[in-house]
Protein backbone atom coordinates (compact mmCIF):
# COMPACT_ATOMS: atom_id res chain seq x y z
CA UNK A 1 0.00 0.00 0.00
CA UNK A 2 1.02 3.88 -0.58
CA UNK A 3 2.03 5.52 2.02
CA UNK A 4 2.39 9.16 2.01
CA UNK A 5 2.85 11.65 4.67
CA UNK A 6 2.39 15.93 5.11
CA UNK A 7 4.65 16.94 7.50
CA UNK A 8 4.08 20.32 8.83
CA UNK A 9 6.51 22.66 10.81
CA UNK A 10 4.78 24.52 13.69
CA UNK A 11 6.82 27.90 13.36
CA UNK A 12 3.77 29.55 11.81
CA UNK A 13 0.92 29.55 10.46
CA UNK A 14 -0.15 27.56 7.51
CA UNK A 15 0.03 29.96 3.90
CA UNK A 16 -1.27 28.94 0.69
CA UNK A 17 2.27 27.66 -0.30
CA UNK A 18 2.09 25.07 2.61
CA UNK A 19 -1.37 24.39 1.59
CA UNK A 20 -0.92 23.68 -1.88
CA UNK A 21 1.72 21.61 -1.56
CA UNK A 22 -0.16 19.32 1.11
CA UNK A 23 -3.54 18.88 -1.20
CA UNK A 24 -0.69 17.72 -3.71
CA UNK A 25 0.34 15.07 -1.43
CA UNK A 26 -2.68 14.29 0.06
CA UNK A 27 -4.25 13.82 -3.67
CA UNK A 28 -1.19 12.01 -4.56
CA UNK A 29 -1.75 9.07 -2.04
CA UNK A 30 -5.97 9.28 -1.75
CA UNK A 31 -5.91 8.88 -5.56
CA UNK A 32 -3.66 5.60 -4.74
CA UNK A 33 -6.12 4.17 -2.61
CA UNK A 34 -3.35 4.89 0.22
CA UNK A 35 -2.69 6.04 3.68
CA UNK A 36 -2.16 9.64 4.81
CA UNK A 37 0.55 10.27 7.48
CA UNK A 38 0.70 13.11 9.65
CA UNK A 39 3.45 13.87 10.88
CA UNK A 40 4.73 17.03 12.76
CA UNK A 41 8.29 18.21 12.42
CA UNK A 42 8.81 20.56 15.40
CA UNK A 43 13.03 20.25 16.12
CA UNK A 44 13.59 23.45 15.17
CA UNK A 45 14.16 25.11 18.51
CA UNK A 46 12.82 28.71 19.62
CA UNK A 47 11.42 29.25 16.40
CA UNK A 48 8.45 26.31 17.44
CA UNK A 49 5.26 28.00 18.38
CA UNK A 50 2.59 25.74 20.19
CA UNK A 51 -0.31 28.07 19.07
CA UNK A 52 1.32 27.02 16.00
CA UNK A 53 0.75 23.53 16.21
CA UNK A 54 -2.78 23.50 17.47
CA UNK A 55 -3.43 26.05 14.53
CA UNK A 56 -2.19 23.99 11.93
CA UNK A 57 -4.25 21.29 12.38
CA UNK A 58 -7.13 22.80 12.70
CA UNK A 59 -6.52 24.89 9.17
CA UNK A 60 -5.36 21.26 7.67
CA UNK A 61 -8.88 19.79 8.75
CA UNK A 62 -10.82 22.72 7.72
CA UNK A 63 -9.31 22.39 4.17
CA UNK A 64 -10.38 19.07 3.68
CA UNK A 65 -7.11 17.35 4.20
CA UNK A 66 -7.60 14.10 6.84
CA UNK A 67 -4.99 11.96 7.90
CA UNK A 68 -5.43 8.18 8.81
CA UNK A 69 -2.03 8.35 11.56
CA UNK A 70 -0.79 11.30 13.31
CA UNK A 71 -1.90 13.44 16.20
CA UNK A 72 -5.22 12.95 17.47
CA UNK A 73 -5.79 9.54 15.66
CA UNK A 74 -3.15 7.79 16.70
CA UNK A 75 -1.23 4.51 14.87
CA UNK A 76 1.40 1.58 14.94
CA UNK A 77 4.33 3.96 13.81
CA UNK A 78 4.17 6.67 15.96
CA UNK A 79 4.86 8.97 18.29
CA UNK A 80 4.17 11.26 15.36
CA UNK A 81 5.56 14.51 16.93
CA UNK A 82 9.65 14.31 16.11
CA UNK A 83 10.23 15.97 19.35
CA UNK A 84 8.98 12.72 21.07
CA UNK A 85 10.78 10.70 19.40
CA UNK A 86 14.20 11.89 19.99
CA UNK A 87 15.48 8.44 21.80
CA UNK A 88 15.17 7.15 18.08
CA UNK A 89 17.73 9.59 16.38
CA UNK A 90 20.30 9.34 19.00
CA UNK A 91 20.31 5.78 17.99
CA UNK A 92 20.45 5.96 14.41
CA UNK A 93 23.33 8.17 15.12
CA UNK A 94 25.24 5.89 16.96
CA UNK A 95 24.94 3.39 14.47
CA UNK A 96 26.52 5.90 11.85
CA UNK A 97 29.10 6.84 14.09
CA UNK A 98 30.33 2.65 14.72
CA UNK A 99 30.38 2.66 10.82
CA UNK A 100 32.79 5.79 11.03
CA UNK A 101 30.36 8.06 9.12
CA UNK A 102 29.90 11.09 10.98
CA UNK A 103 32.47 13.10 12.95
CA UNK A 104 32.38 16.12 15.43
CA UNK A 105 32.95 19.96 13.79
CA UNK A 106 33.26 22.99 16.37
CA UNK A 107 33.48 24.59 12.99
CA UNK A 108 30.51 27.92 13.21
CA UNK A 109 28.73 29.16 9.76
CA UNK A 110 31.31 32.22 9.45
CA UNK A 111 34.18 30.03 9.53
CA UNK A 112 32.57 28.14 6.74
CA UNK A 113 32.30 31.05 4.71
CA UNK A 114 35.53 31.99 5.24
CA UNK A 115 37.41 29.28 4.04
CA UNK A 116 39.39 29.35 1.16
CA UNK A 117 38.38 26.49 -0.39
CA UNK A 118 35.06 27.18 0.19
CA UNK A 119 32.85 29.10 -2.74
CA UNK A 120 29.38 29.65 -2.76
CA UNK A 121 27.49 26.37 -3.47
CA UNK A 122 25.54 25.63 -6.34
CA UNK A 123 22.37 25.18 -4.43
CA UNK A 124 22.30 28.66 -2.44
CA UNK A 125 22.43 27.47 0.73
CA UNK A 126 25.96 28.68 1.35
CA UNK A 127 29.53 27.34 0.78
CA UNK A 128 30.31 23.76 0.49
CA UNK A 129 31.70 22.57 4.19
CA UNK A 130 35.80 22.27 3.44
CA UNK A 131 36.28 19.63 6.35
CA UNK A 132 38.15 21.63 8.72
CA UNK A 133 36.98 18.83 11.21
CA UNK A 134 37.43 16.00 9.43
CA UNK A 135 39.50 13.60 11.67
CA UNK A 136 40.59 16.58 14.13
CA UNK A 137 38.79 14.74 17.21
CA UNK A 138 37.68 11.28 18.70
CA UNK A 139 34.69 12.16 20.08
CA UNK A 140 31.87 15.01 20.93
CA UNK A 141 33.40 15.30 24.44
CA UNK A 142 37.21 15.86 23.24
CA UNK A 143 36.21 18.21 20.79
CA UNK A 144 34.58 21.05 23.84
CA UNK A 145 37.59 19.96 25.92
CA UNK A 146 39.60 21.06 23.63
CA UNK A 147 37.99 24.31 22.06
CA UNK A 148 35.54 24.86 24.41
CA UNK A 149 32.57 25.14 21.66
CA UNK A 150 30.25 22.05 21.62
CA UNK A 151 30.18 20.29 18.36
CA UNK A 152 27.94 19.19 15.97
CA UNK A 153 27.96 15.74 14.16
CA UNK A 154 28.69 16.06 10.27
CA UNK A 155 28.08 13.26 8.01
CA UNK A 156 31.40 11.99 5.98
CA UNK A 157 30.23 12.62 2.32
CA UNK A 158 32.37 9.42 0.74
CA UNK A 159 30.51 9.35 -3.09
CA UNK A 160 31.91 11.58 -5.69
CA UNK A 161 30.14 12.56 -8.20
CA UNK A 162 26.17 13.10 -8.46
CA UNK A 163 23.79 11.60 -6.86
CA UNK A 164 21.27 9.97 -9.26
CA UNK A 165 17.58 9.60 -8.39
CA UNK A 166 14.20 9.67 -10.79
CA UNK A 167 11.61 12.18 -9.20
CA UNK A 168 7.95 11.92 -10.09
CA UNK A 169 7.51 15.17 -11.28
CA UNK A 170 10.57 16.49 -12.54
CA UNK A 171 12.11 13.50 -14.04
CA UNK A 172 15.96 11.92 -13.96
CA UNK A 173 17.70 14.43 -11.14
CA UNK A 174 21.41 14.32 -10.62
CA UNK A 175 22.79 16.49 -7.57
CA UNK A 176 26.43 16.49 -6.43
CA UNK A 177 26.68 16.61 -2.36
CA UNK A 178 30.07 16.62 -2.34
CA UNK A 179 30.43 19.79 -4.57
CA UNK A 180 27.32 21.60 -3.08
CA UNK A 181 27.39 21.42 0.43
CA UNK A 182 30.29 18.49 1.44
CA UNK A 183 29.82 16.66 4.77
CA UNK A 184 26.79 17.74 6.48
CA UNK A 185 25.31 18.24 9.62
CA UNK A 186 23.16 15.63 11.05
CA UNK A 187 23.49 16.82 14.66
CA UNK A 188 22.78 20.29 15.90
CA UNK A 189 25.23 21.39 18.67
CA UNK A 190 22.73 21.02 21.30
CA UNK A 191 22.47 17.54 20.00
CA UNK A 192 18.79 17.74 17.74
CA UNK A 193 19.18 15.69 15.11
CA UNK A 194 19.14 17.91 11.80
CA UNK A 195 16.32 18.06 9.41
CA UNK A 196 17.89 15.20 7.05
CA UNK A 197 18.86 12.67 9.48
CA UNK A 198 15.06 12.98 11.07
CA UNK A 199 13.51 13.27 7.56
CA UNK A 200 14.73 10.03 6.73
CA UNK A 201 14.75 8.47 10.15
CA UNK A 202 10.97 8.85 10.89
CA UNK A 203 10.13 8.17 7.08
CA UNK A 204 11.80 4.89 7.07
CA UNK A 205 10.37 3.82 10.69
CA UNK A 206 6.81 4.65 9.28
CA UNK A 207 7.03 3.13 6.11
CA UNK A 208 6.59 6.28 3.86
CA UNK A 209 7.01 4.88 0.19
CA UNK A 210 5.62 8.72 -1.25
CA UNK A 211 7.45 12.03 -0.53
CA UNK A 212 5.72 15.06 -2.76
CA UNK A 213 7.07 18.08 -1.42
CA UNK A 214 8.16 21.47 -2.54
CA UNK A 215 11.39 21.40 -5.13
CA UNK A 216 13.34 23.74 -2.82
CA UNK A 217 14.49 20.24 -1.29
CA UNK A 218 15.47 18.27 -4.39
CA UNK A 219 19.24 19.45 -2.58
CA UNK A 220 17.82 17.42 0.32
CA UNK A 221 16.78 14.34 -1.31
CA UNK A 222 20.26 13.70 -2.50
CA UNK A 223 21.70 13.94 0.94
CA UNK A 224 18.78 11.83 2.46
CA UNK A 225 19.48 9.28 -0.22
CA UNK A 226 22.97 8.98 1.22
CA UNK A 227 22.04 8.39 4.51
CA UNK A 228 19.21 5.77 3.31
CA UNK A 229 22.33 4.19 1.55
CA UNK A 230 24.52 4.35 4.38
CA UNK A 231 22.00 2.57 6.61
CA UNK A 232 20.85 -0.31 4.16
CA UNK A 233 17.18 1.29 3.54
CA UNK A 234 15.30 1.86 0.50
CA UNK A 235 14.26 5.28 -0.28
CA UNK A 236 10.84 6.43 -0.95
CA UNK A 237 9.93 7.59 -4.54
CA UNK A 238 10.31 11.55 -4.63
CA UNK A 239 8.12 14.11 -6.08
CA UNK A 240 9.51 17.61 -5.87
CA UNK A 241 6.55 19.98 -6.97
CA UNK A 242 6.79 23.96 -7.89
CA UNK A 243 5.98 26.12 -5.49
CA UNK A 244 4.43 29.47 -4.81
CA UNK A 245 5.90 32.45 -5.45
CA UNK A 246 5.73 36.37 -4.63
CA UNK A 247 6.47 38.77 -7.68
CA UNK A 248 10.13 38.51 -6.62
CA UNK A 249 10.43 34.81 -7.50
CA UNK A 250 10.91 34.11 -4.03
CA UNK A 251 8.83 31.61 -1.94
CA UNK A 252 5.92 32.95 -0.21
CA UNK A 253 6.28 35.21 3.12
CA UNK A 254 4.74 37.97 5.04
CA UNK A 255 6.88 40.48 2.65
CA UNK A 256 4.07 39.39 -0.16
CA UNK A 257 1.11 39.77 2.15
CA UNK A 258 -0.81 38.31 3.99
CA UNK A 259 -1.21 34.53 2.37
CA UNK A 260 -2.14 32.78 5.79
CA UNK A 261 -5.03 29.86 5.30
CA UNK A 262 -6.18 31.71 8.56
CA UNK A 263 -6.89 34.94 7.48
CA UNK A 264 -8.91 33.23 3.97
CA UNK A 265 -11.19 31.78 7.06
CA UNK A 266 -11.35 34.87 9.36
CA UNK A 267 -12.59 37.04 6.22
CA UNK A 268 -15.71 34.42 5.57
CA UNK A 269 -13.94 32.40 2.34
CA UNK A 270 -14.91 28.93 2.34
CA UNK A 271 -12.66 25.99 1.82
CA UNK A 272 -14.22 24.99 -1.36
CA UNK A 273 -12.94 28.30 -2.83
CA UNK A 274 -9.75 28.22 -1.76
CA UNK A 275 -9.04 24.60 -2.50
CA UNK A 276 -11.07 25.43 -6.08
CA UNK A 277 -8.28 28.12 -6.73
CA UNK A 278 -5.35 25.87 -5.54
CA UNK A 279 -6.47 22.99 -8.04
CA UNK A 280 -7.26 25.74 -10.76
CA UNK A 281 -3.41 26.91 -10.51
CA UNK A 282 -1.98 23.37 -10.51
CA UNK A 283 -4.23 22.04 -13.99
CA UNK A 284 -6.91 20.75 -11.68
CA UNK A 285 -9.55 22.49 -12.23
CA UNK A 286 -10.47 25.32 -14.46
CA UNK A 287 -11.08 29.10 -13.14
CA UNK A 288 -14.14 29.95 -11.48
CA UNK A 289 -14.70 26.15 -10.23
CA UNK A 290 -15.04 25.23 -6.27
CA UNK A 291 -14.41 21.87 -5.00
CA UNK A 292 -13.11 20.15 -1.86
CA UNK A 293 -9.90 17.77 -1.69
CA UNK A 294 -12.23 14.80 -1.87
CA UNK A 295 -13.94 15.95 -5.25
CA UNK A 296 -10.33 15.98 -7.18
CA UNK A 297 -9.50 12.07 -6.07
CA UNK A 298 -11.14 10.66 -8.81
CA UNK A 299 -9.57 12.71 -11.68
CA UNK A 300 -6.15 13.34 -10.28
CA UNK A 301 -3.09 13.48 -12.27
CA UNK A 302 0.15 14.64 -11.22
CA UNK A 303 1.27 15.20 -14.98
CA UNK A 304 -1.37 17.94 -15.09
CA UNK A 305 0.38 20.13 -12.60
CA UNK A 306 2.54 23.13 -14.16
CA UNK A 307 6.36 22.39 -14.62
CA UNK A 308 6.64 26.01 -13.94
CA UNK A 309 6.36 28.27 -10.06
CA UNK A 310 2.93 30.10 -10.02
CA UNK A 311 3.33 33.59 -8.87
CA UNK A 312 0.45 34.59 -6.35
CA UNK A 313 -0.32 38.37 -6.14
CA UNK A 314 -3.32 39.82 -3.77
CA UNK A 315 -6.08 40.27 -4.28
CA UNK A 316 -7.16 36.51 -5.30
CA UNK A 317 -9.90 36.51 -7.26
CA UNK A 318 -11.64 34.91 -4.68
CA UNK A 319 -11.04 36.77 -1.60
CA UNK A 320 -10.75 40.21 -3.19
CA UNK A 321 -11.07 42.03 0.16
CA UNK A 322 -7.62 40.58 1.22
CA UNK A 323 -4.84 42.84 0.09
CA UNK A 324 -1.16 42.84 0.11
Amino acid sequence: MIRGRLAPSPTGALHLGNARTFLLAWLQVRSAGGRVVLRVEDLDGPRVKKWAFDQTLEDLEWLGLDWDEGPGKGGDYGPYVQGERLDRYGRILEILGEKGLVYPCVCTRKEVALAASAPQGPDGEGPPYPGTCRGRFGSLREAREKTGRKGALRFLVEEEGPVDFRDLFLGPRSWDVARSSGDFVVAKGDGTPSYQLACVVDDHAMEITHVLRGDDLVPSAARQILLYRALGWEPPLFAHTPLLVGPDGRRLAKRHGDTRVRRFREAGVGPEALVGWLAQVSGLLPPGREAMPADLVESFDLAKVPAGRVVVRLPLPFAPEIRA
